[in-house]
C-alpha cells in the first residue's frame, strides 16, 4: 500500500516549465504590486486622526505592517520569477554545451 503523503514521481527539470513558473509568478508578482500601491495611497489619502497616543502609535504600526507584509509578497514573486528565467537559461546553456561537447569528440 502506497502513502498518501508521499509525493508521486518527480517530473524532470526543463526550460519550458522554469519559464512557465517565471511567468506566473510574475503574473502573480504585478497585481500584488499595484495592490501595494493601492493601499499605500489610500492610507495616505486617509490619515488616522485621534487625540490619543497610544492609538496613534498602533495605527502607524499597523499600517506600516500592512504595507510591508504586502511589499514583502511582491518581491517574493518577483525574485521567484527572476529565479526561476534564470534557471531557464542555465537549463538551455547546460542543453546546448551538453549538445556541442558531444558533437566535438570522435
Amino acid at each position: 500500500m502506497s502513502d498518501p503523503l508521499s509525493p508521486g514521481p518527480v517530473k524532470p527539470l526543463s526550460p519550458w516549465r522554469s519559464l512557465t513558473g517565471a511567468l506566473i509568478a510574475g503574473t502573480l508578482a504585478l497585481p500584488i504590486a499595484k495592490m501595494t500601491q493601492l493601499i499605500a495611497q489610500s492610507f495616505a489619502e486617509h490619515p488616522f486622526a485621534s487625540d490619543n497616543q497610544t492609538a496613534m502609535k498602533i495605527s502607524i504600526a499597523l499600517r506600516t505592517l500592512v504595507v510591508g507584509l504586502s511589499t514583502l509578497a511582491t518581491g517574493i514573486f518577483c525574485v521567484a520569477a527572476l529565479g526561476l528565467l534564470a534557471l531557464s537559461v542555465q537549463l538551455v546553456w547546460q542543453r546546448l554545451w551538453s549538445t556541442w561537447g558531444k558533437r566535438d569528440q570522435p
